[in-house]
């Protein structure tokens, strides 16, 4: 857990990065991800000097040759503001170093491409080594935990309809789908790699002893997470979020989920978790055709729905965030997502979430969609559940309240068999496909739901 000290030594950095004129919140996260890949890289290094004095032999494969030195961490930390500056700025200095060594070594500083250094003052460059110095990043839980708190200040949604996910909305759809070691787990809009890295630490706590095996070991660093994101910027943070977790060669991929650059996310994956934009920019004509003849739509929360169903392979589960709308909206191509998740693939269950959920960032009602693609159908009976709360008031405060529906919709959907026997009065129920079907595929609660009223006398 990150403590209340290392949450105020976060705080005062940030301060610092608005009173020095860095006032957008991604723009602070992106420098400070840059300072972290730098320590993470001097890391290594002194990993790879133990083994090499251990072995007594040369050191293999070294990400700082020896006339580099002083571009490591442990080096310039210590030095005078002024000249730390420098080091930072010059040509051929950290940031150049930092820019370029992915010609040479280190998976992941391929997406540092385009990087651009914006920390404006010496003196917030020796105050923001400083903090993160003082960050035991030994520790994976911690050096998590303090990115997840950093990620938590992206308080703004970005143009293209981009807002993170709360933390404790990605544990519940982790928990309902339960990843194991063999999946091929992917977000084809990755953002900050939430769901990602939820994915690798809920696989670490169940499959811990698994992990010590060297073929699982390398398929979990090299093959278990995809991601697909278009913005630069949001490629590197979530690039590191993932590194940070323990993930050290994450599978993202810089490209338009859905155009047809993406051709290789076809029949891949065996779970995909996501919540995809729901508003932003589209270029139609650039949508890749297979994805068009799933679902003919300009709207980005429909085609990624086909897009998903694209990349899995068969027998492949979701569990994917969508907007109230897609359950009940009675265009064509509303229509036509329904009945293809209905008729021809598996649909489980619909967890009804209340609007405050994504608060600040958006007043948006959502729902959680679980699915498997199956191409045969094989819908029997659909599982809703209302939920009225999780554990948070629903205004922009968002503030711990004891109210909670996630352990229970966790707990019910591990057992649905006795879900048969629930009343639509209760917070979940069954419905059979043909009263869906008779319902022209209406998947919102609300038509399915009986309230009962109370009759009061006056």
């Amino acid at each position: 857990m990150i403590t209340g000290e290392l949450k105020s030594q976060i705080d005062k950095v940030w301060e610092a990065f608005w009173t020095g004129g860095l006032s957008n919140p991604l723009t602070v996260i992106e420098q400070m991800t840059y300072l972290l890949f730098i320590r993470r890289l001097d890391e290594l290094q002194m990993q790879r000097e133990q083994k090499a004095n251990l072995l007594k032999k040369p050191i293999e494969d070294p990400i700082y040759l020896e006339s580099e030195n002083e571009l490591r961490w442990s080096w310039f930390k210590n030095m005078d503001p002024e000249v730390m500056h420098k080091m930072f700025t010059k040509t051929d200095g950290v940031f150049d170093f930092l820019r370029n060594v992915g010609n040479r070594s280190a998976a992941f500083s391929k997406f540092m491409k385009g990087a651009t250094f914006m920390i404006p003052t010496p003196r917030l460059l020796a105050q923001v080594v400083e903090m993160l110095s003082n960050v035991n990043m030994h520790d994976r839980d911690t050096k998590g935990d303090v990115y997840e708190y950093l990620l938590s200040k992206i308080a703004t949604a970005g143009q293209n309809g981009q807002f993170r996910t709360p933390r404790h909305i990605i544990r519940m759809m982790v928990d309902l789908v339960q990843p194991t070691i063999d999946d091929i787990i992917c977000d084809p809009a990755s953002g900050t790699c939430g769901f990602l890295t939820a994915a690798g630490e809920y696989i670490r706590e169940h499959y811990e002893n698994d992990l010590f095996r060297d073929e699982v070991k390398q398929h979990f660093q090299n093959r278990i997470c995809m991601g697909m994101e278009f913005d630069p910027t949001m490629i590197r943070i979530g690039a590191m979020n993932m590194i940070l977790h323990g993930i050290e060669n994450p599978q993202l991929l810089d490209v338009d989920s859905l155009s047809e650059a993406n051709s290789g996310f076809t029949d891949k994956a065996t779970l995909a978790l996501a919540n995809p934009p729901f508003k932003g920019s589209l270029d139609r004509e650039a949508v890749d055709g297979k994805i068009l003849a799933v679902v003919d739509s300009k709207k980005t929360e429909l085609l990624f729905l086909a897009l998903i169903l694209k990349g899995l392979k068969l027998g492949g589960r979701a569990a994917v965030i969508v907007p109230d709308g897609v359950l009940f909206g009675s265009s064509k191509a509303h229509l036509q997502i329904r009945k293809e998740l209905i008729d021809h693939q598996r649909l489980q269950a619909v967890i009804s979430m209340p609007s405050g959920v994504f608060k600040p960032y958006a007043g948006v009602s959502t729902a959680v969609l679980l699915f498997t693609k199956t191409n045969s159908g094989g819908t029997d009976k659909v599982w809703f559940y209302d939920m009225k709360a999780d554990g948070f008031s629903l205004d922009d405060k968002r503030s711990p309240n004891g109210a909670n529906d996630i352990p229970d919709i966790v707990e019910r959907f591990k057992d649905l068999k006795s879900e048969s026997s629930r009343r639509r009065t209760d917070s979940s129920f069954m419905v059979s496909v043909q009263e869906i079907r008779d319902n022209k595929y209406d998947l919102s609660i609300n038509r399915y739901k009986e309230v009962v009223h109370e009759v009061k006398t006056y």
